[in-house]
């Protein structure tokens, strides 16, 4: 073990356990809002049952509390955040390995789990729900860790060996490269790249900083509820005001190696290219030579892509056989996958931690949520802590969907798709009127992109769904259009207050998480932690725990 301070405090069960008391006393008012489905908004009277108020009231009041942010101070906790970056974009385009959002992820993560795996001496890392394996690979090739990377699609596993093939290829030609002037090209270029990199990058970071760092951080739905008399809203503010708890724990873990941003991959990581090829035909064959003897330090990095379903039953050595003290790891593990990577951890004593980022609440399964049907599952996604299975609590699919909306996103102005969801909402009251239909099983899709007007989106979706749209003329579409385009706002308003719920939501999932850790006699560590920049990536909190030593 290479801890050189003892691990942060974190809060305990019971601190705990009375978060949880006040988030469910609060989102006992307002789960319905967060349940309701914006297709039913104008059959179901949505507006009128849940709100009943102006709905020029809440977006004036998102913009008095949008305002309000703007002239507060900026936050300095966001300053390491942008810091880590400029030095990490010195040299490097990451899109040409992934996009943007995944290298962010994949740098701050790998960072983070080479330090838990440095805390245990450990170097063997099990990555679940790998998918194309951009960590696993990172993981390997850059800390030279043993990776099994598991995924359920053989396709995925397919193009994870073969990307990661690749990669070692160029990598391989990166790490040789950025040590080696060869006649002062590789040296020149480098160094050019460097600084117009850094140039660009610091004038992006700049302005981005300057124009959202107000917005991006403390924001909670208590912020931006308007105080109204008389309704579920002043409710629900209340109560919010009430918790006043920030569940997220956002504690850093203290090892010997400080946690900071990496450097990430080189132009030209993955794709070849003209600029590539014109560089390689310059580099000298003495330079190639010394290139293959300074890989073989790197050959005995090794990532071996998997596929098996993983449940919470799934026996590792079964599926890995020389499995060792390793750590296991998930980024965005979809749904019950999320839960089932920290039944695993816990009932495995080879698993010395787990960092876990999971994703698609809407996936997860809730033990609560159809009682009345009978279910031979004994292990749920939802919940997991013995307090809220006590509680019996259930989300719901609409709740736990709409905890994926991104809050600090729309804060930003990256807002919601408010014309597509009103032409589905106006399109359901059509279906119910002249087709007699409350519940169509099958889906619209992605039509709303495809459409010129209101009139084509209505003949398109009818078709897709298998109705006779020549039965409907376009004079009583348009009367439908008309009737509900004054009431457009209250879907806006309505669409606001639930992305203002949604890290209600998510953080009674992450706490419930968090909680059943806690709940673990051998765990001697947890916390949830805010590993990435919420904006870039929402799903930004880290599930982590560490079991005792022995």
């Amino acid at each position: 073990m290479a801890a050189a301070c003892p691990l942060p405090a974190t809060q305990d069960l019971p601190t705990l356990h009375a978060k949880l008391q006040g988030l469910l006393r609060f989102l006992r008012d307002a789960l319905p809002i967060s349940n309701a489905h914006t297709v039913d908004f104008y059959t179901e009277s949505v507006w009128e049952k849940l709100v009943d108020l102006s709905p020029e009231t809440v977006p004036a009041a998102l913009k008095r509390s949008e305002a309000e942010a703007e002239a507060e101070a900026r936050f300095p906790e966001a300053r390491p955040l942008v810091e880590a970056e400029a030095r990490a974009a010195e040299n490097l385009k990451p899109v040409e390995f992934m996009n943007m959002k995944k290298s962010h992820e994949v740098q701050a993560m790998s960072q983070l789990i080479c330090s838990i795996t440095d805390y245990y001496g450990v170097k063997q890392v099990i990555d679940l729900g790998s998918g194309k394996g951009y960590l696993s690979s990172f993981l390997s090739l850059k800390y030279g860790l043993k990776v099994y990377g598991i995924d359920s699609s053989n396709t995925n596993t397919h193009g994870a060996k073969e990307r990661n093939r690749k990669l070692k290829k160029h990598w391989k030609h990166y790490h040789t490269q950025s040590r080696v002037d060869v006649n002062g090209v590789a040296l020149k270029m480098t160094k050019e790249r460097k600084v117009q990199n850094e140039i660009k990058y610091n004038a992006n970071v700049e302005e981005t900083y300057n124009n959202s760092s107000a917005n991006q951080e403390k924001m909670s739905p208590s912020d931006y509820l308007p105080d109204f008399s008389g309704s579920v809203i002043s409710d629900i503010r209340k109560q919010m005001e009430n918790l006043h708890a920030q569940p997220h724990g956002e504690d850093n873990l203290c090892f010997e190696n400080p946690f900071s941003l990496i450097d990430f991959l080189p132009i030209n990581a993955i794709e070849t290219n003209s600029s590539s090829q014109i560089l390689n035909r310059e580099i000298s064959e003495a330079n190639k030579e010394r290139r293959k003897l300074a890989s073989k330090s790197n050959e005995s990095n090794i990532y071996s892509p998997l596929t098996s379903f993983i449940t919470a039953d799934s026996e590792l050595h079964d599926i890995i056989k020389d499995l060792e003290e390793c750590l296991m790891v998930g980024l965005h593990t979809c749904g019950d996958l999320a839960s089932n990577t920290l039944r695993i951890f816990a009932s495995n004593s080879e698993i010395k931690g787990v960092c876990s980022v999971g994703c698609c609440y809407h996936l997860l399964s809730e033990e609560f949520e159809n009682e009345h049907k009978e279910c031979i599952q004994e292990k749920w996604g939802f919940p997991m802590c013995h307090y809220l299975k006590e509680e019996r609590w259930c989300c719901g699919r609409n709740a736990r969907m709409s905890a994926c909306l991104a809050l600090e996103r729309v804060a930003l102005g990256q807002g919601l798709p408010t014309e597509s969801l009103f032409y589905r909402a106006v399109l359901q009251d059509i279906i119910k009127d002249c087709y007699g239909i409350t519940k169509c099983e099958q889906h619209v899709g992605k039509i709303y992109s495809k459409c010129s007007s209101f009139l084509d989106y209505v003949r398109k979706s009818l078709k897709k769904l298998g109705l006779d749209e020549s039965k409907l003329p376009e004079k009583i579409i348009m009367d439908y259009y008309e009737k509900y385009k004054p009431r457009m706002n209250e879907l806006e308003a309505f669409n606001m207050l639930k992305v203002f719920l949604a890290p209600c939501i998510e953080t009674l999932i992450l706490l419930d998480r968090l909680c059943y850790l806690k709940e673990q006699e051998d765990i001697a560590w947890s916390a949830l932690v805010k590993l990435f920049d919420p904006v870039k990536s929402p799903r930004c909190y880290a599930v982590i725990a560490l079991k005792k030593q022995q």
